[in-house]
């Protein structure tokens, strides 16, 4: 009895979840299941799609060591594991990186007037997505065949490193992009417009605003950002304020839907031990691509993936 429980507890730990409250604490590879699995081996290298998926962030400048994701925020990356595209089969890849710090965060440094000349958190990130992407590239997988994703933060992180580095990946899928705070709720996007709701932001917080502003300029600069983007207007982050996608050549954009469901179906958030409506979270419009009714865009997504490969 003793070596069986041994046995269920060095499972446990070497797939890196901690599976009482959900929360998965290491990178790896993610199974069918939604667990992560640390093992680095990849069989069969050239035949493999590697998605490499990015978690949002709370903080700036702290390093956060004992924060990653959360078994619902995986399910549906989950349910895209040993998915067939043009006969090479999905990997994904859960990377975490709240343990890097980077030297900006709101409280501290978002009112500044002069622009921004540190490094942000975001770019360390996307130093260490390269790293990782030179990894499983000299490890045999195709540059073509790695796929950049994330959401929120993640997301805006996809972006940026699109557009800085196109030729290192195949493409990128980004998930509600955001990383400055609730701007459309705070702001009341819906009631005095993007315009206002931005000046009142720069007002507040110039340094944010300016930082936020180049961000997205330098998205836009490059001539082809091949993205799928997801987004949705009633995300309290950015969801009023993503238009600006639309004019970024090679995004494809996708809003979800214009309430809490997706093809007619109630979307529900599956947890570590429960279910519950995407409409009870108090970031329901921000989680909408973790509700189990988003796999309804899984073709579109493999879609966008057999296009990238080819």
């Amino acid at each position: 009895m003793k070596k069986i429980l041994m046995v269920i507890i060095f499972t446990l730990i070497s797939c890196g979840n901690v599976f009482g409250n959900g929360k998965i604490l290491k990178s790896g590879f993610i199974t069918k299941s939604a667990s992560v699995n640390e093992n680095m081996n990849i069989k069969d290298p050239k035949n493999k799609i590697i998605i490499i998926y990015n978690h949002g962030q709370n903080k700036n400048d702290k390093a956060i060591k004992n924060e990653c994701i959360w078994v619902n925020q995986i399910r549906n990356q989950a349910s895209l594991v040993d998915q067939e595209v043009n006969n090479k089969k999905i990997m994904v890849y859960n990377f975490c990186t709240n343990d890097l710090a980077g030297d900006m965060s709101p409280k501290k440094y978002w009112k500044f007037k002069e622009p921004y000349k540190g490094i942000h958190k975001l770019d360390k990130r996307i130093e260490k997505n390269l790293e990782l992407v030179d990894k499983f590239v000299k490890m045999g997988v195709p540059r073509k065949q790695i796929i950049i994703s994330g959401h929120s933060c993640g997301g805006l992180l996809t972006l940026m490193l699109m557009a800085e580095n196109p030729e290192k990946v195949g493409g990128g899928i980004s998930y509600m992009q955001a990383c400055y705070g609730k701007l459309s709720s705070k702001y009341k996007v819906k009631k005095v417009g993007s315009e206002k709701a931005l000046a009142k932001f720069a007002k507040k917080y110039p340094g944010g605003a300016e930082l936020r502003q180049r961000q997205i300029d330098n998205i836009k600069k490059l001539n082809n950002v091949p993205v799928l983007a997801f987004t949705h207007p009633k995300d309290k982050y950015e969801g009023l304020l993503s238009d600006w996608l639309e004019e970024v050549v090679g995004v494809k954009r996708i809003i979800i839907s214009e309430d809490y469901k997706i093809n007619g179906k109630t979307c529900v958030i599956k947890g570590a031990d429960s279910e519950w409506e995407v409409s009870e979270s108090k970031n329901a419009g921000h989680v909408m691509n973790q509700g189990l009714c988003f796999q309804y865009y899984n073709p579109v997504i493999l879609d966008y993936i057999a296009s990238r490969i080819k």
